[in-house]
């Protein structure tokens, strides 16, 4: 196939949820450099947290896509191992308790089912945490599901749509004439298209360049680390307030971490560890530092003291791509027709990857139920600013 309706550039689980999507009206060819899923979308945590996103828009774009991840997986026909154990962030300092506070009212008053533990609440739920944790919030809506499995949910369904999966192609050019796209040229040949899907991550700004349109998209890296297979010990994911600190970058209410640590502590289905994590600004640099490693399990063996003497067996780098006001970018570029930038999720990708195909589907199909998502997602908001 060297024609397609639609090129798609990036095989995580936003690339794979648009393919998906977008071939129940087009003929799709997705571009992948590597394997599918194993860029940003296999260096992450598999938590769907809906308490840490802000109240307003982000709130209820979120629980858009919670509501798909419900019956996800019979409608991909295949294990995502999606549970939905709840999730707690929680405190270790009075200081942060008023804050706390009015989290959880801003998002009771948002719909959401989160309510404030104390103590022996906190310790009767997750009994490995310290003694020191003060309270918590909960929330019966947040959920889990393993990212790797998502993205090859997604790929299967879409390859049964008819979508073709260029897995190890590099997109070397995106063609354009006259403002309008014309074709991608990648390392195994040229696609004849109209319509280009930039869904690349952390790449993105680097594919919108071949197009000539201008986007800003940073890479913010984080490391986790994962342990050896243990008992289940954590009882749905873990944050700690701190974590939520580094994600909004709110250093007036939140004394900022070095390397922006904050505890995510969650457990595979097989039984290993995901402890997070860190955010840093070091470009395309994997070169996480024995320092880095160390303040993250420093910080997560304060909080949940019993993993001393749990074996970390390794630790893995991404990239979460950054746009600076927490919300992706779904649009179509003004500079070029038919090039659409579906990016920008930062850590919210798995979260939000059910809801982004169907808006991007929606997008290129003008249906309006998705409208009212789209608006607050234009790129003219972040270039306003």
């Amino acid at each position: 196939m060297n024609t397609a309706d639609a090129v798609v550039i990036g095989g995580g689980v936003i690339g794979t949820s648009i393919a998906y999507r977008l071939a129940e009206y087009r003929k799709v060819v997705l571009i992948e450099q590597g394997e599918i899923g194993a860029q940003t979308s296999g260096s992450c945590d598999k938590a769907i947290f809906l308490q840490s996103k802000k109240p307003g828009f982000p709130i209820k774009l979120a629980k858009a896509s919670r509501e798909i991840y419900e019956n996800l997986e019979e409608e991909l026909g295949m294990s995502i191992e999606f549970k939905t154990n709840g999730g707690m962030i929680v405190m270790e300092s009075e200081a942060h308790m008023e804050a706390m506070k009015k989290f959880v009212k801003e998002r009771r008053k948002a719909g959401m089912d989160v309510r404030l533990l104390d103590r022996q609440e906190v310790h009767a739920w997750q009994p490995s945490l310290s003694s020191h944790i003060i309270g918590a919030s909960w929330c019966s809506q947040d959920a889990e599901v393993n990212p790797l499995l998502l993205s090859q949910a997604f790929a299967r369904a879409a390859k049964r749509r008819g979508v073709e999966m260029r897995t190890h192609t590099e997109v070397i050019d995106i063609l354009c004439e006259h403002q309008k796209v014309v074709g991608v040229q990648t390392s195994h040949g040229h696609i004849a298209t109209g319509t280009v899907v930039n869904a690349a991550g952390p790449f993105a700004s680097k594919i919108a360049e071949m197009a000539g349109v201008g986007l800003t998209i940073m890479p913010r890296r984080g490391a986790i680390l994962i342990t050896e297979k243990m008992n289940p010990m954590i009882h749905g994911n873990i944050l700690c307030s701190q974590y939520i600190a580094a994600k909004h970058a709110a250093s007036d209410t939140y004394d900022m971490p070095s390397y922006g640590i904050g505890l995510s502590l969650g457990q595979t289905a097989s039984g290993n560890l995901l402890i997070g994590g860190s955010r840093e600004f070091k470009g395309f640099d994997k070169s996480v530092g024995p320092e880095v490693l160390s303040a993250i399990a420093k910080h997560a063996s304060r909080i949940a003291p019993v993993l001393h003497n749990v074996k970390v067996i390794r630790s893995m780098v991404g990239f979460r791509p950054f746009t600076g006001d927490g919300l992706p970018i779904i649009d179509q570029a003004k500079e070029v027709e038919g090039f659409i930038i579906a990016a920008g999720h930062e850590g919210d990708g798995i979260a939000l990857a059910p809801i982004t195909g169907h808006l991007v589907a929606g997008l290129l199909e003008n249906q309006e139920q998705y409208q009212d998502l789209l608006k607050p997602l234009r790129l003219d908001r972040l270039q306003a600013v």
